[in-house]
C-alpha cells in the first residue's frame, strides 16, 4: 500500500511539473497578448473558451451541487489572484510582483496549518524557504531602479499571493479522485464571469489579430482547461505544500523559454535563483523521504 501511494504521488508531482512548464511557456504568450487587449477582456475570453470546452466534455457534472459549491469558492480565489496581481502591476515593478506572488510558496504551509491543523513536514519547510530565497534571487529589483519601500501595488500583489495559496490549499481538500472536469468547468466559468463583470469599470480595448486569437485559444484550452484539470487531478494525490514548491519552478521554466526565444540572456542571478528553487523542490521530496526512512529505521532499531 505504501509503495502504491508513493508511486501515485510521484505521478502527481510529475504531472504538476509538466503543467508548470506549460504555464512557463504561456507567460510569454500572455505578455504578447496583452499588447492587443486589456487584461480583463483577455481573462474573460480565455476562461470562457476553457469553460465551454470542459462543459461540453463533462456534461451534467457541471451542475452537481458539490461541484457548484466548491467550484464557486475556488473560482473566487482564482479570480482574486488574477485581479489583484493585474491591478498591483500598475503600481509596482514586474520583478517585485513576481517575487511577492511567489511568496505563495510560504503561505501554503501556513494556511494548511491554520485551516486544517496540518503541521508541515520539516523537508517541506526547508524546501519552501529555499524556494523563496531562490525566487528573490531570480526576480529581485535591479539596483538603481528607483523602487523602494512597500507600495500599494506591493500590498495588492501580496493579497494575490495569499489568494493563490488559498486556491492551492483548498484544491487539495476539494479535488475529487475522479470526474474533475465538472469542478474545473465551474471554476473557469466563475473567473470568466467575474472578469466580464469588471469590464464596465475599466478601459476596454481588444484588437482581433491572429496572434491574439491564437493566444486566447492556447491559454483557454491548454493553460486553463487542460492545466487546471491536471492540477485538480494531481492535487487529489499529493499535498498542497509539495504542489506549491513545484509551482515555484515556473519562473525557471519561463526564464529558459525567454532565453530560447532570444528575449534575454541567462545571467548569474538567474542561475543562482533557479538553482535554489530546484534545490528547494528536491529538499521537499528527497529530504522528506530520507527523514521518513531514517525515523522508520530508528524506530525499528529501538524496537
Amino acid at each position: 500500500m505504501q509503495s502504491a501511494s508513493g508511486a501515485g504521488r510521484l505521478q502527481a508531482d510529475g504531472a504538476l511539473a509538466l503543467i508548470t512548464a506549460l504555464w512557463g511557456v504561456t507567460f510569454v504568450v500572455v505578455k504578447d497578448a496583452l499588447g492587443f487587449s486589456d487584461p480583463f477582456s483577455f481573462l474573460a475570453l480565455r476562461f470562457a473558451v476553457g469553460a465551454l470546452l470542459l462543459s461540453a466534455l463533462s456534461g451534467r457534472e457541471v451542475l452537481r451541487p458539490r461541484n457548484l459549491r466548491h467550484g464557486a469558492q475556488l473560482a473566487t480565489l482564482l479570480f482574486a489572484g488574477f485581479a489583484l496581481q493585474t491591478v498591483g502591476l500598475t503600481e509596482t515593478t514586474p520583478s517585485r510582483s513576481a517575487f511577492i506572488t511567489g511568496m505563495c510558496v510560504l503561505f501554503v504551509p501556513l494556511l494548511s496549518l491554520v485551516l486544517f491543523r496540518r503541521v508541515p513536514r520539516v523537508g517541506s519547510l526547508v524546501g519552501a524557504a529555499l524556494a523563496a530565497v531562490g525566487m528573490y534571487a531570480l526576480t529581485r529589483p535591479d539596483a538603481g531602479s528607483g523602487v523602494s519601500g512597500f507600495s500599494r501595488g506591493d500590498l495588492l500583489t501580496l493579497g494575490c499571493a495569499v489568494a493563490y495559496a488559498g486556491h492551492i490549499t483548498l484544491t487539495e481538500r476539494y479535488a475529487p479522485k475522479e470526474g474533475v472536469m465538472g469542478l474545473v468547468a465551474v471554476q473557469l466559468w466563475g473567473v470568466s464571469l467575474m472578469s466580464a463583470a469588471c469590464l464596465p469599470f475599466v478601459h476596454r480595448s481588444v484588437t482581433w489579430t491572429p496572434s491574439f486569437v491564437g493566444a486566447v485559444l492556447v491559454c483557454g484550452v491548454l493553460a486553463s482547461a487542460l492545466a487546471i484539470s491536471v492540477q485538480t487531478w494531481a492535487q487529489a494525490r499529493t499535498t498542497a505544500v509539495r504542489a506549491s514548491l513545484i509551482y515555484a519552478m515556473e519562473p525557471v521554466f519561463a526564464a529558459c523559454y525567454s532565453v530560447a526565444l532570444g528575449y534575454e540572456v541567462l545571467g548569474a542571478r538567474e542561475v543562482l535563483g533557479g538553482g535554489l528553487i530546484l534545490t528547494g523542490v528536491l529538499a521537499s521530496d528527497v529530504g522528506t523521504a530520507a527523514w521518513d526512512w531514517w525515523r522508520a529505521r530508528r524506530q525499528g532499531t529501538v524496537a
